[in-house]
């Protein structure tokens, strides 16, 4: 299991890439631990960030992509250029893209806690919500909901 954690923080992506074989974790080293779409009224640079990042996912053979999910309106909306790099991502057609509410994230850290604090993880700040999304998933796939749970 090899999971891109992504956090879409206005025209930018978060990124940590997480692994799990044989109920260990691994935090895998990446070339590129941000991706930004500088003008995304230009279809050229919008395919020119879905290509990078495709890239990223392949050379580092992920089979994953978890982002955290932005609300629509209110104080803590997504902006318009996120969520075209989320289309962006979402039609890349090699990869499972799954999104995950702070409903989700909250239910599945109370079911199973992060095994070390953040600090430990060496990650940058800035990556601890893209590293959350990316353990959330990978214990979503591991340790599923009960249908009763849902």
């Amino acid at each position: 299991m090899r999971t891109c954690g992504v956090e879409i923080k206005g025209s930018e992506i978060l990124l940590c890439l997480l692994s799990k074989e044989d109920d260990v974790f691994d935090i895998r080293d990446v070339r590129q631990t941000r991706f930004t779409l500088s003008n995304s009224n230009d279809a050229e640079q919008v395919k020119k960030f879905q290509f990078d990042f495709k890239k990223l996912l392949e050379d580092y053979q992920v089979d994953t992509v978890a982002i955290k999910q932005r609300p629509h309106n209110g104080k803590f909306a997504g902006s318009a250029v996120g969520f075209k790099m989320e289309t962006a991502i979402q039609l890349i057609d090699t990869i499972n893209v799954v999104l995950l509410s702070a409903t989700d994230i909250k239910d599945q850290l109370k079911r199973n806690p992060l095994p070390i604090d953040f600090e430990s993880t060496g990650l940058k700040k800035f990556q601890e919500s893209a590293f959350v999304s990316a353990y959330v998933e990978i214990m979503e796939r591991t340790y599923p909901r009960s249908q009763s749970e849902i």
